[in-house]
C-alpha cells in the first residue's frame, strides 16, 4: 500500500505571523553567529570549502550587524564576534583549513578564559570565610 500524500497547506496556512517569523530569523541567526566562536567548526567550514563560497562571504558580511550593541548584547561567547570580524579577511578564511591554526586560534582563545580576570594589581583570590582562618572570634 503506498503511503497517502501530505495535504498541500492553503496559503493562509503557510503565511507566518510576522513577528513569528522576525523572531526564528533573530533566533538563528543568533546560533549561527554564537556557532563562529568554535574554532573546530571554523575549521570544518573552511576544508568543505564554504568558507570560499561568495555568497557565504556575503552572508558573512551580513551578520556583521551583530556588532551593534542592541544586537550583541545577545550574545554569549563573545569571541564569535571577534571570529566574525576575522572572517571578513579573506587571508583568514584560506588559512582556518589548517589543522595549526584551528589549534592556535583554539589556544588563544583557551588562555583568554584562562587569564581574562587577571588584571595586574588586582587580587583574584578569594578571601577566606572560616572564622578561624580570619582570625575572627565568635561571641
Amino acid at each position: 500500500m503506498a503511503p497517502e500524500p501530505a495535504p498541500t497547506q492553503s496559503p493562509q496556512a503557510t503565511t507566518e505571523d510576522p513577528r513569528a517569523s522576525n523572531r526564528e530569523k533573530f533566533e538563528l541567526e543568533l546560533e549561527f553567529v554564537q556557532s563562529l566562536a568554535n574554532p573546530y567548526y571554523l575549521h570544518n567550514l573552511a576544508q568543505r570549502n564554504i568558507l570560499d563560497q561568495p555568497a557565504f562571504i556575503n552572508y558573512l558580511e551580513y551578520l556583521m550587524y551583530w556588532k551593534e550593541k542592541d544586537y550583541a548584547r545577545f550574545i554569549r561567547y563573545p569571541h564569535a564576534l571577534h571570529h566574525l570580524d576575522l572572517l571578513q579577511h579573506a587571508r583568514f578564511r584560506s588559512e582556518m583549513k589548517k589543522d595549526e591554526w584551528r589549534e592556535y586560534l583554539n589556544q588563544k582563545q583557551y588562555d583568554h578564559w584562562r587569564t581574562w580576570r587577571d588584571h595586574p594589581g588586582i587580587s583574584t583570590n578569594v578571601a577566606p570565610t572560616d572564622p578561624q582562618e580570619t582570625g575572627v572570634q565568635s561571641q
